[in-house]
């Protein structure tokens, strides 16, 4: 396995690397700006309020907004933790949850193999990271999309190992955290993994009857009046709402019946790309066409919410696309879609705008799924066909956490450690904290 273009010498590799994370620390610190942790002081008031004020989860406000608790009742429950620490040493929980999910996430996306990268392609790989846009905002948000990623990774390895009979709770547990989940059980009913799918529904239905036992008015509060509000979630034509009703309402046509056209329609997709994936035991690209999907028909998908398109930018880059893989990845680094924050009217606006979501379209309708073995040249094809006798060589797996060699991940990270850098300079502040390159104000955007 080839190692990355650059310095040859140790040294001139710890030369590289030191240049490239001052450079990204710089990038971070000055071009996309911290959120101020807005989601997590969220959470953490919610949970104060709700435990030492006898508050309900749904009316809490963060001071000077009108924005508040936006999940269902069972991640208030498992952020009940929060009660018992001050806010400083929440942060530093929540870095070091999102420091382990990452960490784990990786190493599925790196296969077996993750050893060889050795410690130079894991330092290029943390810079190119670091410049993601969607993780960035993660991070400086608090926000949970991480370890949500984790969870459903978890059983992603799972059915690809074998083990498919432990399956499903990760997947379940996701779901009762965060709606969006939810339609990777979809995915295991196109699978007829009927036993995981029953797994992930028993376990997402226990969660939310515990937290439904816990505090009953907030449950049915939620259930029947907040979650179809997606007012208290934020404005539907807001940039960063990449989701096809975002790309609707800035047009102007946020009305139902079309947008309900438009999830079918991307649904009917998934539903044919994923058979077909599963069909031939492709489960990493049925888990990276599901979670496209997810953040395509969720009425509104944040930009930190796509970090649901890395195992598709592994899948792409694994199937020998590093090019593709490495270019989109770079446009997602650059924060492109806040040039068109005040107005995304006309051709560009549209395009432009929209940006993420064309890639994540793009992505649903071109990746690379439901292949068995790798494409062959015509040469290697006619040679096996005047063999004497068959191959007995397994099918080589398609799985990201089977996967013997992960060089094309790493060139994919590695290309975007150039053009990643410095694009979107020099936009005007905004109030909305879910813009990545524009500092909080007294009346932010949500981005739960």
């Amino acid at each position: 396995m080839r190692g990355p273009g650059g310095p040859r010498t140790d040294r001139g590799r710890l030369l590289l690397v030191l240049v490239l994370a001052a450079a990204v620390t710089a990038f971070t610190a000055t071009v996309p700006l911290l959120r101020d942790w807005f989601d997590l002081r969220v959470y953490y008031g919610t949970v104060h309020t709700w435990v030492h004020h006898g508050g309900r989860i749904y009316d809490y406000r963060v001071p000077g907004t009108g924005y508040g608790f936006t999940y269902p009742p069972f991640a208030a429950v498992g952020m009940l933790p929060m009660a018992l620490v001050g806010l400083h040493l929440a942060i530093a929980a929540s870095l070091l949850l999102n420091l382990a999910a990452l960490a784990f996430v990786l190493r599925v996306l790196a296969g077996p193999g993750w050893r060889r990268w050795g410690w130079y392609r894991w330092a290029l790989a943390l810079c190119a990271l670091a410049l993601f846009e969607p993780l960035r905002d993660t991070f400086s948000f608090g926000q949970v999309n991480l370890v949500l990623l984790a969870l459903v990774l978890t059983d992603c390895c799972l059915l690809r190992s074998g083990r498919g009979r432990w399956a499903g709770a990760g997947i379940g547990l996701a779901a009762a955290i965060k709606l969006t989940p939810a339609l990777f059980i979809g995915m295991l009913l196109i699978g007829r993994r009927w036993r995981a799918a029953g797994a992930a529904t028993a376990v997402a239905l226990a969660a939310t009857a515990l937290a439904a036992w816990v505090d009953p008015k907030a449950s049915r509060f939620y259930w029947t009046d907040a979650l179809w509000d997606t007012s208290r979630v934020g404005r539907l034509d807001y940039v960063s709402n990449q989701s096809l009703q975002g790309v609707l309402a800035r047009l102007g046509h946020p009305d139902k019946p079309l947008w309900a056209t438009a999830v079918l329609l991307t649904l009917a997709v998934w539903a044919w790309r994923t058979r077909r994936a599963v069909a031939a035991g492709d489960w990493t690209a049925a888990f990276a066409l599901t979670g496209l999907a997810a953040c395509l028909v969720s009425p509104i998908t944040w930009v930190h919410h796509l970090v649901w398109v890395l195992p598709s930018f592994a899948l792409l880059a694994r199937a020998g696309h590093p090019r593709i893989a490495g270019g989109l990845y770079a446009v997602m680094c650059t924060s492109v879609v806040w040039l068109w924050f005040d107005d995304a009217s006309g051709i560009d606006g549209f395009l432009g705008s929209n940006l993420y979501t064309w890639i994540t379209l793009a992505l649903l309708l071109g990746l690379p799924a439901g292949q068995s073995r790798p494409e062959r040249s015509p040469l290697i094809r006619s040679a096996r066909l005047t063999a004497p006798a068959p191959s007995t060589a397994k099918p080589a797996a398609m799985a990201v956490c089977d996967q013997s060699s992960s060089g094309a991940v790493a060139a994919a990270i590695g290309t975007v450690l150039g053009p990643g850098r410095g694009r979107g300079l020099g936009r005007r502040p905004s109030s909305e904290p879910t813009g990545s390159t524009r500092p909080a104000a007294a009346k932010p955007q949500s981005s739960n």
